[in-house]
Formats: structure tokens, C-alpha cells, sequence
């Protein structure tokens, strides 16, 4: 029964890939550059599975045929040969379905796409941006870990350390950034002594992580006569150039009231290029947001993206203990993962995101 429904589905992509094979190179995607992205896209998504299809099928085939001729056949040498090759297909046939199943289910689109994250110091005051500054540290690790390239937006620093808040992009040129990050979006507590406690009381403080995909430039139809433009005088690090030219840019975006800042770069024309990227991917995130909050309903270890209140981990410095309440997982190596390792989280994430998704699929 199982091999059934899984031929079938895969049948249907098969379908699928054809119709978009055909369309990539039709006149009519060729005119609009729009559709041509979005099918190129889903072409290079459907290849590995059309692959896998292929396999499977040829896998179900060596079955039969080793069926039949343990059927049929009256050499004891061929029987045996057939017997040990049916015992490995079968044994490998059930992993060779639940990868497929995975592969089988619909893909967000968005998890391809570089990522944009915002981190805000929350409640505790100075704590919390010193918090706020020991996350970004814990992602810089992790991206530098896995060749990310992370780029400052904007950032305001904290009194004591850290920063009340920053904003920066991560991108790859081989991983889907934002189908990692994702998980990431939500408010961080930590429970430690702060650096300002005097009686070494513990205090509990939060951040704020937001993951937010990256909109491409055929994602947004962004009009010029939308947006306004300010320049004015950076105003923090960033040398003699500070506060002496107009270099920072302020967006606004009119029809929704949308302000983006950047004052990053000493460049006037590289920090409109940055606000540009987030604002497009900010007003994107509007209609992504609807998407994020079905989702947010249905699975516990997604949470909406612009959902700051709801509390997904907590970093607890006296027991070295770090809890993720989404799926109920306690790890009792805070230091290491403060330092950047946060793979085992991020991968319990998505198995349990997984099991999810396939028992509401059916399969």
C-alpha cells in the first residue's frame, strides 16, 4: 500500500516536471522574467526527486525480480545470490520511504532564501542588551562556523555592552539560509547573575530574535514614487567620515508607513542598497505573515515570525542548562552552545517539525 501511494505521488511530480520543463522554455516565461524565476525555480526543486523516483522504481524492480527468482529458479547458487539481495532491498526499503516521504512533502518557499535577523534587547534593561549582544555572538559563531556571510545593517549599543538592537543579513551562495534560521524567531530568556548585581542575586531577562526571509528582486513590486528618502549624518562608529557627510539613509515607505534606517557603511549608495534589501523583504514579510501564523497554529515548533511574545528557549547560566519549550528538549551544555553550536537544536527542531507535517500529510 505504501509503495503505491508513494509511486503515485511520485508519478505526479513526474507529471509536474515535464509541464515545467516545457513551460521554462516557452516564449511566453521566456517574456516575463517574473514567471521565468519562479519555474526555474521549482525545475531545479523537482530534479532531485525525479532522481529519486527513478531509483525507487528501480528498487521496487530488483525486488520483483529477486521474487521471481527465488520462484523459479532451481540453481542454489542463484537462489542464494537472489535471497541475500532481497533481505538488503527489503531491509533498506522502509529508510528509503520515510526519505521519501520528507522529500515528498511541500516545501516552504521561502526556505531557499538569505535571511535577515533582527535581535532586540527585551525586559532587564542593560541585562537584556548584554543578552542581546551574547545572541548575535552565538549566530556569528554559528555563521562563520558554516561560511555564512552576515552583514550589518543597523545597530544601537547598549549602555553597558551589547546592543538594544541589531540587524544584520546572512547569506550563502549553497545553503537555504533562512529554512535553518527560522527556528531561531521568538523570545531568548536568560537566567544568570548580571554583570551589574552587586549581591550575585539571578535575574531573569529576555531578547527578542526575528528571522525574516529575504525578499528577491522579483518578490516585491516596489515603486519609487512609494518611497521617501532622507539622508542625514551617521552617528556612531565608523571614523573621521562620522557625522561630517550624509551617509545614512531612512526609508519610508508611504503606503504602509514602513521606515527603514541604515547607517552601516561610510558609502551613501551601499547603505541605500542595504535599506533597500530590507525594506523589500519587510514588506514582503507582510503577506508572509499570513502564511507564518497558519503554520504558527498547527505546529509547536514554528513560531510567527512577529510573534515577540512568545517564549521559546531559555539559557539558564547556574545549571549550564539550556531549554527549548517547543518540543521539550534540555541540553546541559550552555557554554557550547553559546559558542556558536546550536546544530543539535536546530536539527531536533526539524525532526519534530518533520514528524509533524507527515502524520497531518497521511503518509
Amino acid at each position: 500500500m505504501a509503495e503505491n501511494l508513494i509511486l503515485t505521488k511520485l508519478e505526479g511530480v513526474k507529471q509536474r516536471f515535464e509541464e515545467v520543463s516545457a513551460q521554462v522554455n516557452s516564449p511566453d516565461a521566456m517574456a516575463d522574467m517574473k514567471k521565468y524565476v519562479a519555474l526555474n525555480k521549482e525545475f531545479k526543486d523537482l530534479e532531485p526527486l525525479i532522481k529519486t523516483y527513478d531509483d525507487y522504481k528501480t528498487m521496487l524492480a530488483n525486488i520483483e525480480e529477486a521474487k521471481a527468482i527465488l520462484r523459479d529458479e532451481k540453481d542454489e547458487e542463484m537462489r542464494e545470490m537472489a535471497k541475500e539481495e532481497l533481505d538488503e532491498l527489503v531491509n533498506a526499503l522502509p529508510a528509503r520511504e520515510e526519505e521519501i516521504k520528507l522529500m515528498l512533502l511541500p516545501k516552504d518557499p521561502e526556505d531557499d532564501k538569505n535571511a535577515i535577523v533582527e535581535i532586540r534587547g527585551g525586559t532587564g534593561g542593560d541585562e537584556a542588551a548584554i543578552f542581546a549582544g551574547d545572541l548575535f555572538r552565538m549566530y556569528s559563531k554559528y555563521c562563520e562556523k558554516r561560511r555564512w556571510k552576515i552583514e550589518i545593517t543597523r545597530m544601537t549599543e547598549g549602555t553597558m555592552g551589547g546592543y538594544k538592537e541589531i540587524v544584520f543579513t546572512v547569506s550563502s551562495s549553497t545553503d537555504g539560509v533562512y529554512g535553518i534560521l527560522k527556528y531561531e524567531s521568538g523570545v531568548h530568556r536568560v537566567q544568570r547573575v548580571p554583570q551589574t548585581e552587586t549581591q550575585g542575586r539571578i535575574h531573569t531577562s529576555a531578547a527578542s530574535v526575528v528571522v525574516l526571509p529575504e525578499a528577491g528582486e522579483f518578490d516585491v513590486d516596489l515603486k519609487e514614487s512609494d518611497i521617501r528618502k532622507d539622508t542625514y549624518c551617521s552617528s556612531g562608529p565608523g571614523g573621521q567620515s562620522v557625522n561630517t557627510t550624509y551617509s545614512a539613509i531612512r526609508l519610508t515607505h508611504i503606503p504602509t508607513g514602513l521606515v527603514v534606517t541604515c547607517q552601516d557603511e561610510k558609502s551613501q549608495i551601499k547603505n541605500l542598497e542595504k535599506a533597500m534589501r530590507e525594506l523589500r523583504s519587510r514588506l514582503y514579510a507582510i503577506e508572509y505573515q499570513k502564511y507564518l501564523d497558519k503554520v504558527g497554529s498547527q505546529r509547536k515548533t514554528m513560531v510567527s515570525t512577529g510573534d515577540r511574545s512568545a517564549k521559546i528557549r531559555t539559557y539558564n547560566y547556574p545549571q549550564s542548562r539550556v531549554t527549548d519549550h517547543r518540543i521539550n528538549l534540555t541540553l546541559y551544555n550552555l557554554p557550547i552552545v553559546m559558542d556558536g553550536e546550536i546544530d543539535e537544536l536546530i536539527e531536533k527542531l526539524q525532526i519534530a517539525e518533520n514528524a509533524e507535517r507527515l502524520k497531518a500529510s497521511g503518509m
